[in-house]
């Protein structure tokens, strides 16, 4: 989907959901109204943020608009590489085999087990007593 100049996209993962907008541009990644590094200020979240945009080498090309809601900054992340790869897709279909051989087209959906009844957690039994 085309909104103005630019490309729109939506990303997920855990209970993330990211929206991205890419457009041509000098490179700024703005994440929620703040700069990448304030919003993410770990250097790990910025590199998964970062790695189909280094991997196409395309990070000087465009600017990335980013709002993501939801889950916590590891999911957010996750979201926002998810939706990059997708609007990096729809913006040059070239980059399709590149992108998706790297595994960052697909939807990790690996979600948080609910926990059951008669248990600590999801699976963790209470302590065992023989007496």
């Amino acid at each position: 989907m085309i909104k103005g100049d630019g490309i729109h996209a939506v990303g997920k993962r855990k209970t993330a959901v990211a929206r991205v907008y890419l457009r041509n541009g000098s490179g700024n990644i703005s994440v929620n109204k703040k700069s990448l590094v304030e919003y993410f200020p770990r250097e790990t979240l910025q590199m998964i943020l970062k790695q189909p945009l280094e991997l196409t080498n395309t990070l000087e090309k465009y600017d990335v608009v980013v709002n993501v809601r939801g889950g916590g900054k590891s999911g957010q992340a996750g979201a926002v590489r998810h939706g990059i790869s997708r609007a990096l897709v729809q913006m040059e279909e070239s980059l399709h085999s590149q992108i998706k051989k790297e595994g960052y087209l697909t939807r990790d959906d690996r979600e948080v087990e609910r926990k059951k009844y008669g248990k600590h957690k999801a699976r963790k039994r209470p302590q065992f007593s023989k007496r």
